[in-house]
């Protein structure tokens, strides 16, 4: 299968070699192209899933990116992604990739297409009511737009420039199906019978780092540790549409992409 994959993406990379123009250019000479995004998935499957996940998102117990998030930032386009994947990132465990260019620009238009959903999404909800809803639902945990809130969860600013309706409708409704790199929740108990539950921000051989329910910053000493133990739930509450109808979504949603 995996040799049957291969020469088709082979071939394929000899039918795009004269897409379009030359390649070592600042705009990829595949975007949009179908069957370059295909094959880019493929190779990324094949090439960097093993950090990155089959989706991009990232391996919570490998330092590596959810690549969805570096698209949202300011001077990122195809020729830094392009260079990235090329060069690799000197200190981290980002190897550089000696692919032919073809194929290094394949995957600069899958991982484009992956954040394209989001960004060309429609939102057309009641953002007026969303605010409320978010105010009474989130805002303890989450922070969007300009406002306060809460740090116990992950920060929502730019959240549906980077992930399509599907994923955040499923993160409300499942959040315990895929819980966000930074945000795993952990039990720790000490030496001194506290225990404590909150999420895991950092940790080492020596000490860990997590942010309590309570929002309060706490390092905790691993010798001084009676047990630690990671939970599969997120501290999240689900939202079924018994709690959150489809509309009340929908208006959520809107208030979110009003706010980025």
């Amino acid at each position: 299968m995996r040799l049957r994959l291969l020469a088709g993406i082979g071939l394929l990379v000899l039918a795009l070699s004269g897409v379009r123009g030359t390649f070592g250019q600042d705009v990829n000479p595949l975007a949009g192209d179908v069957r370059a995004v295909r094959a880019g998935g493929a190779l990324f499957r094949a090439q960097c899933a093993t950090c990155h996940g089959a989706d991009g998102r990232g391996i919570e117990s490998i330092d590596a990116p959810d690549l969805r998030l570096m698209w949202a930032r300011d001077g990122v386009d195809d020729e830094y992604v392009f260079t990235t994947i090329r060069d690799g990132v000197p200190g981290s465990i980002m190897p550089p990739h000696g692919l032919p260019e073809t194929e290094l620009w394949m995957l600069v238009a899958f991982l484009a297409s992956q954040v394209e959903a989001a960004a060309n999404a429609e939102y057309d909800g009641d953002a007026v009511n969303g605010r409320e809803l978010f105010a009474a639902n989130c805002a303890e945990c989450h922070r969007a737009g300009a406002g306060g809130g809460g740090v116990l969860g992950p920060s929502l600013n730019g959240v549906t420039r980077r992930r399509a309706p599907e994923a955040l409708t499923q993160s409300i409704r499942e959040p315990s199906r895929q819980i966000a790199r930074g945000f795993g929740p952990v039990t720790v108990s000490g030496a001194d019978g506290e225990t404590v539950t909150g999420v895991l921000k950092n940790e080492d051989a020596f000490s860990l780092q997590l942010v309590t329910e309570e929002q309060e910053l706490r390092a905790f000493r691993r010798g001084g540790l009676r047990r630690m133990q990671r939970l599969e739930e997120s501290l999240m509450p689900a939202f079924p549409e018994t709690d959150l109808s489809a509309g009340e979504l929908a208006d959520l949603l809107a208030y979110l992409h009003e706010n980025q």
